[in-house]
């Protein structure tokens, strides 16, 4: 079939802007940490394009507490960013980026 009469392919949606990472966990901290763990000295890396889809993912520490009232020591976390909102987070392991992130304190 000549190339005029195919059908053209879809545009992929655009990226979207990155997230100001700052203000989005300092306003949904409890999206991030379960709020009895009393999350201290919060910071966060530079947001990056998730390479599974149009988000965006960023790596968020704290000093957490156990539900004992024991320090747990600084825990980190991925976050995965939709539409503008942590759509979800998971602790990350030994293998993750975010060991050598730069982060600065909400």
């Amino acid at each position: 079939m000549p190339a005029f009469l195919r059908a053209r392919e879809a545009e992929p949606p655009p990226l979207e802007a990155p997230p100001d990472i700052k203000r989005l966990v300092s306003e949904k901290l409890d999206s991030v940490f379960v709020s009895t763990s009393r999350p201290a000295n919060v910071r966060v890396s530079q947001p990056l394009h998730d390479p599974r889809g149009l988000g965006w993912t960023a790596c968020v520490r704290a000093e957490l507490t156990s539900v004992m009232g024991q320090p747990l020591g600084t825990q980190t976390y991925r976050v995965f960013i939709n539409e503008g909102g942590i759509a979800d987070r998971r602790r990350v392991d030994g293998d993750d980026t975010c060991a050598t992130e730069n982060y600065e304190p909400i």
